[in-house]
């Protein structure tokens, strides 16, 4: 171990100096103007600007800034007005009116009458909503409108300012739904005229408006001068004067930009820089908090293994997994602490709960139908399935995404306690989630994000009416489905109550193993203020500012 320390401080200032070097050749020109928010983009590129098209964090986080959506979730959680400034559900839960803001005008633009942004209208919401489930737009976003609304004319626009959903059945989550980047708001004039294109000549009502895209190297916003949302003085959003977004896909270069103040935001922190940056208990150390500060907040993820429980399918006659208690004693086996403490410096939250993360609506912090660490008991219900201590039990093969190698592998060890062999296979991200979605993956390693900040989000993971995704463990049991119906066509408190329910339902059967409760960790600048997101990890920058 001192050997290794010795090492890590002679080797790691030998990268920064090379990441130095890289930094001063090729760091693309900064914008004139000193309020300026850096941003860096370590995927290293962005698909498309259209929001028919966000499908991932970083298309989200541009895509806010350019546009806006009808509502909008704040960092506590709550559905707030954003271009509605009110709705209402009818008694049978099957119509939506949102009553649209009348002082909202889109982005200036060459194809508007003069060059100038014209008024937002509901007729601009029914064209925003019809082209996500447009065949011929192909947008990932289709399915959070197909099989719920109604299948002829579900959008109306009855006047400039009233707009109403109709659905095919009662979904109380709708609103959450709504606040989802793909139902952004934008001009059909626009849209219809650059087609596919559109992704980088973006028009929409949001605080920033486009000015430059070099793909892979950097993206320039400026703000918007005619937005129209205001703080809580009157004083008119946002204050910054432009945004500049690098693609620079190496997290050690990132960390060295945003160390020497080139970059005011970093998204989480690599492994490679945890111990270098956090104390053992998830903490800044001292060296660096005059520098910088670490924020850190509910993030709506679960990190979890799954298990396919499907015994009808081929690939599992032969699998001990089949039997719920196999899939029990795993869940005791595996101490979840101590992968929190060692492995995240204690930054995540133990996922001892059941599958629904702490900090989402129907999370319950005092629930007993999550597993906690019981060798004991995992031992005991071995020898319950027919194998005491393991014996006649054959190798279970886990296939996981390389970059959670080091986790899987300790777990592994705490299985082979208990008479578990565990059979690690390393596979890319992207052969992995076909393999899930196949049916292919007996036991696998893997997340599951919240895209709206409600619980149903988690739980359709379980209804057996659905494909993978979402129901990439083929999970099926009718009770589960039939609350999963009800829950939709009841208020807050009541279907909270019943998904809590339906989470200690599904535990019981053990398809999944939630392993930890993601957090959020951004890295800021000590001169930034203003700096918000939200628990789906939605950034927010119209009230920064920067200290000059």
């Amino acid at each position: 171990m001192p050997e290794m320390k010795i090492n890590k401080v002679v080797f790691l200032p030998l990268a920064f100096l090379a990441c130095l070097f890289i930094c001063s050749c090729n760091h693309p020109a900064q914008t004139n103007t000193k309020n300026t928010f850096h941003l860096n983009i370590s995927a290293g590129y962005l698909e498309s600007l259209d929001p028919a098209f966000a499908k991932d964090l970083n298309m989200m986080w541009i895509d806010h800034m350019v546009y806006n959506t009808l509502v909008e979730t704040d960092e506590h959680l709550h559905i707030v007005p954003s271009l509605a400034r009110k709705w209402e559900v009818s008694e049978n839960g099957l119509v939506y009116t949102f009553h649209i803001r009348g002082d909202v005008h889109f982005q200036d633009n060459a194809l508007f009458e003069g060059g100038k942004g014209r008024k937002m209208t509901s007729n601009d919401v029914v064209y925003s909503f019809n082209r996500i489930m447009d065949p011929r737009t192909a947008s990932p976003g289709a399915w959070i409108f197909n099989g719920k609304v109604a299948a002829v004319d579900p959008f109306t626009a009855i006047d400039d300012t009233t707009f109403q959903i109709k659905l095919r059945s009662p979904f109380r989550p709708l609103p959450e739904i709504l606040s989802m980047l793909y139902c952004s708001i934008v001009p059909y004039e626009v849209a219809e005229h650059w087609g596919k294109d559109f992704r980088n000549h973006p028009c929409g009502t949001g605080p920033f408006l486009f000015s430059y895209w070099d793909e892979g190297n950097t993206l320039n916003l400026l703000k918007n001068p005619n937005y129209w949302e205001q703080d809580s003085t009157g004083s008119k959003l946002p204050y910054l004067d432009a945004v500049q977004v690098t693609f620079i896909d190496s997290k050690a270069t990132e960390f060295l930009l945003f160390r020497q103040g080139k970059t005011d935001l970093v998204n989480g922190i690599d492994g490679s820089f945890k111990d270098l940056l956090l104390s053992k208990d998830g903490k800044l150390k001292k060296e660096f908090q005059n520098k910088f500060r670490l924020e850190k907040s509910t993030y709506l993820n679960t990190e979890y293994l799954g298990f396919l429980t499907d015994s009808t399918s081929p690939v599992m006659q032969d699998e001990p997994t089949r039997n719920p208690l196999v899939r029990r004693a795993i869940n005791y086996a595996i101490d979840r602490r101590k992968i929190v403490t060692y492995f995240k410096n204690g930054m995540e939250i133990p996922a001892t709960q059941g599958f629904i993360p702490a900090g989402m609506p129907g999370y319950d912090s005092g629930a007993h139908y999550g597993y906690n660490y019981d060798p004991e008991k995992a031992l005991q219900l071995l020898a319950e399935a027919g194998y005491p201590y393991g014996k006649g039990l054959k190798p279970i093969k886990i296939l996981v995404p390389n970059n959670f190698e080091d986790i899987v592998n300790f777990i592994g060890s705490e299985l082979q306690e208990v008479g578990i062999n565990l059979n690690i296979e390393l596979i890319q991200p992207n052969i992995l989630k076909q393999e899930m979605s196949k049916g292919k993956a007996v036991f696998f390693r893997a997340q599951w994000l919240a895209d709206y900040p409600d619980a149903e989000t988690y739980l359709v993971f379980f209804n057996s009416h659905y494909p993978a995704p979402p129901n990439y463990t083929r999970f099926c049991d009718p009770t589960f489905d039939k609350w999963y119906e009800e829950s939709l066509n009841l208020p807050d408190t009541p279907r909270q109550v019943l998904y809590r329910k339906m989470d200690s339902l599904v535990m019981s059967y053990a398809p999944v193993v939630p392993l930890y409760y993601e957090n959020l960790v951004h890295l800021v600048q000590n001169n930034i203020s203003g700096f918000r997101s939200n628990p789906m990890n939605i950034i927010d920058i119209k009230q920064v500012r920067i200290k000059q």
